[in-house]
């Protein structure tokens, strides 16, 4: 595994040091961690919800409120955000691998939500907490203004009352901002533990159809981070800087300039083909700017893709921070929160159906506040085994390594085009298996690249990283031989077995390969004679 993302080199103020980011020793750390979504701004689609009376945290506490009652709903809340995230969820993450964790924050849990400026103890307690859990356990913590007073995205992430992005047009609520990262700077300037500040998240949406774009508000963007930045360096000369730009920061244009000497790039990649081309705009910016990169959100995808999307970032040198670190009954977080005996009930009402009652309604909610804790949860390994491509992971066939300078990662003897060939890798043939128009769109993030199946003839190979294998650890491979065939596969130049391929009917899946142990290595697939198309390579 990458040295880079020792929790051992968690210690010390972090800086941008050129392209990369160290620690107080000036070693390179290599982020990787989650963000808590959902722990201090919930957002409905991880309650299972997809309608807008349940999109964000001020409409998700009005219908708690409408199912249960004021008491029930204030207490409700109190023991949500005790319980959502714990020291043993820190715990677990640092268990795991991870060195960073990414704290989204509403700024109604610190400010109060009336004229002026009042603050909120009980906020700032929580996120201390946190703070505490992940010193002890060595996880660097950034802490994220993902909901700003008014609003800076202008959707249900922000918490915002009318979708309009009002941080950027109401006087109280720019002044509530810059207040409230002066307030933050203060109580949290000599904390080393804390990454860094992450000044806004997604601001400025990007608008679709219909929709009236906000982009007009762009100089207002750039004008809140040069004084909010002034405010906080009026108090804290030393975190880091964690800078984001419109668009569901994807969009490059606001960095014309360094806003900071400390500074990243934190940018976002969700439904993007899992290759180069998701990095490298960012890249040439980095490279301009000479300023590291962060990949400071992103997930929600099968966990193929996460196989190929981050140890490519990795090789890169970008950090990641995945989302969310757990939901409602998924497969592609760690923890998966089980559904609640009559968790239909609740939802229905969020559409327009009748109300459940209220002890029933409290009774369900019992039940979830119960399940949300991570002993409770069900845990997908096979989601940090994708994160950091180690035994447990599957990687897609057409996801071979990519990079040069760590040994030849693949070859191609010919270079006639595809029509559906999505990639631009010398000499190698992907082919589609199944149409696009014949596969459901499996989520609003989701990307169908995983339809393509390499297609490799004699003298062509392609090769795999797989970290930190042990005895025991195997490798095998899903394919279809067009002709009778033969292969090899080797691991770091060592040939570990010759394989005479037959065709078959459909799909077929080798038998299971040894691996030696190694924290890093290659696994070679060579083609000697006839035809074969893979479709994945399974580590076990």
């Amino acid at each position: 595994m990458n040295e880079k993302f020792s929790r051992a080199r968690v210690k010390g103020f972090l800086r941008a040091e050129g392209r990369s980011i160290v620690n107080e020793d000036g070693e390179e750390v290599l982020l990787a961690g989650w963000g808590l979504g959902n722990w201090l701004l919930p957002e409905g689609y991880m309650w299972t919800a997809h309608t807008s009376r349940f999109d964000r945290p001020r409409r998700i506490e009005s219908v708690i409120r409408e199912l249960t009652g004021t008491a029930y709903a204030e207490q409700f809340w109190a023991q949500f955000r005790e319980h959502y995230v714990t020291r043993e969820d820190i715990r677990l993450m640092a268990e795991q691998g991870y060195n960073s964790v990414r704290i989204p924050i509403n700024w109604r849990l610190l400010m109060e939500d009336e004229p002026g400026i009042a603050w909120i103890e009980e906020g700032f307690r929580l996120i201390d907490r946190c703070l505490d859990w992940c010193e002890e356990f060595k996880l660097y913590a950034f802490l994220d203004l993902h909901g700003a007073p008014g609003g800076q995205t202008g959707a249900n992430i922000d918490d915002s009352i009318d979708d309009v992005p009002r941080l950027f047009t109401d006087a109280d609520s720019w002044d509530k901002g810059i207040r409230l990262w002066e307030a933050l700077a203060e109580r949290y300037k000599d904390r080393w533990i804390v990454g860094g500040y992450d000044l806004l998240n997604e601001p400025l949406k990007q608008t679709y159809g219909g929709e009236k774009s906000v982009d007009y508000l762009v100089p207002k963007l750039i004008q809140f981070y040069e004084e909010s930045i002034a405010a906080i360096r009026a108090i804290d000369a030393l975190h880091m800087l964690s800078i984001e730009g419109h668009h569901w920061a994807t969009n490059t244009s606001i960095f014309y300039k360094r806003y900071d000497d400390n500074m990243h790039v934190h940018f976002h990649r969700y439904a993007c083909l899992p290759d180069i081309s998701a990095y490298a705009e960012f890249i040439e910016l980095s490279e301009r700017l000479n300023v590291p990169l962060w990949l400071g959100e992103t997930g929600e995808n099968i966990t193929e893709w996460f196989a190929a999307m981050y140890p490519l970032a990795a090789d890169l040198n970008i950090g990641y921070n995945l989302w969310p670190w757990k939901k409602m009954n998924c497969a592609n977080s760690p923890y998966s929160i089980p559904l609640p005996d009559g968790w239909d009930k609740i939802m229905d009402y969020t559409k327009g159906g009748p109300h459940p009652g209220y002890e029933l309604a409290r009774a369900i909610l019992d039940q979830y506040l119960t399940n949300i804790q991570a002993a409770n949860c069900a845990y997908n390994a096979d989601v940090t085994s994708a994160v950091f491509r180690t035994p447990g992971c599957s990687v897609r066939a057409t996801d071979f390594d990519e990079l040069p300078g760590r040994g030849e990662a693949y070859s191609g003897l010919r270079t006639e085009g595809n029509p559906y060939r999505y990639r631009s890798k010398t000499g190698m043939r992907i082919v589609e298996d199944t149409p696009i128009e014949q596969l459901e769109k499996r989520f609003f993030f989701d990307v169908l690249w995983d339809r393509f199946l390499l297609e490799m003839q004699a003298g062509e190979f392609a090769a795999y990283s797989i970290n930190d294998t042990i005895a025991g650890s195997t490798v095998a491979f899903d394919y279809r031989a067009l002709e009778p065939a033969e292969i090899t596969i080797a691991q770091d130049g060592r040939e570990l077995c010759k394989l005479e391929l037959e065709p078959g009917e459909g799909k077929q899946r080798s038998a299971e390969i040894a691996l030696l142990a190694s924290s890093e290595s290659k696994v070679r697939i060579a083609v000697h004679r006839g035809t074969v198309q893979f479709e994945r390579i399974i580590f076990g």
